[in-house]
């Protein structure tokens, strides 16, 4: 049985590293650490185990625009080739992409392995590189859905409310990327939210972080009858770590205390949300908010 997931902690990540090497650049007398790049700290690692936590396969996806992503770095160990483990890292890679608002994948595919891409759905671009003055890699691309087409509309019309009413939202760009009800995920565009030491200004985080809990109520407030407008009544942050790739927020139901009965009885309701803003799959700051949800009342003659 294998199953496909993040590293859990320090040591299966230098057995992903020790992977990497041996598949991807021990065979052409490439030192150890050369399987490493500037981006780790903001990608998305993957691992496929075995039954007994044995790392099997990797693979890395990284973000390089608001909705663009590469895939870089798969490998299957040669015991394990030809169960289908490579389709299954691609598509939790692929998964990834599309809930944190990736729109177009592309990779660099070795000869060899053209084929395998094309059938996942892949288009080869052509050449684009030889590795070591040996190997060649064609690109190829694939554009992928983020929304079903119903939480696209309701997505769409708080982005439009955001854009409307908060001028610096539409400057940031701030995007639904993915709502499943267990699940918000958003994101902004990176370009104008850098500072001078190109990591993401602490004001965008915070504007981000804060638009993804107001976001997280205004669906909440989808089933109750009555109209309410959404207030942060409180709000605090903890900076972690800087920025520096493509930033997504995220809030979950259990970052989540409190719903909207309150309002069937006429009285406001209270939220408490924690998000969590991330770059790759480092969590960089902590939010939490208390929002609230204030009953509008008709106006009396």
């Amino acid at each position: 049985m294998y199953e496909c997931r993040a590293p859990k902690n320090k040591t299966e990540l230098e057995q992903y590293y020790q992977l990497r090497w041996q598949a991807l650049r021990k065979p052409w007398q490439q030192p150890y650490g050369s399987e490493k790049d500037d981006l780790e700290a903001q990608s998305y690692h993957r691992v496929i185990v075995d039954d007994i936590d044995n790392i099997v396969g990797v693979g890395r996806l990284h973000k390089y625009s608001q909705d663009q992503a590469q895939i870089r770095y798969m490998a299957i160990s040669h015991q394990v080739r030809g169960l289908g483990l490579g389709k299954l890292l691609i598509n939790e890679l692929e998964s990834v992409a599309a809930q944190v608002g990736v729109k177009t994948i592309e990779l660099n595919a070795r000869d060899s392995a053209i084929g395998f891409y094309q059938r996942l759905g892949y288009v080869d671009e052509g050449y684009s590189h030889t590795l070591y003055d040996e190997v060649s890699h064609n690109k190829m691309t694939k554009a992928i859905s983020v929304l079903n087409a119903h939480l696209a509309v309701i997505s769409h019309e708080l982005q439009q409310l955001w854009h409307q009413t908060i001028p610096l939202s539409k400057a940031m760009n701030i995007s639904i990327c993915h709502f499943d009800q267990q699940t918000l995920i958003t994101n902004c565009d990176a370009k104008f939210n850098k500072n001078l030491h190109n990591t993401m200004f602490a004001g965008s985080i915070y504007t981000l972080a804060t638009l993804t809990g107001w976001g997280w109520v205004y669906f909440a407030l989808k089933q109750y009858q009555q109209q309410a407008d959404i207030v942060l009544a409180e709000g605090n942050i903890r900076y972690l770590a800087p920025l520096a790739g493509i930033a997504h927020a995220r809030t979950t139901r259990d970052l989540v205390s409190g719903n909207g009965d309150e309002l069937t009885i006429g009285k406001n309701a209270r939220f408490n949300i924690e998000v969590q803003v991330c770059c790759g799959d480092k969590v960089v700051a902590v939010f939490t908010g208390c929002y609230v949800a204030v009953l509008k009342r008709d106006k009396q003659c």
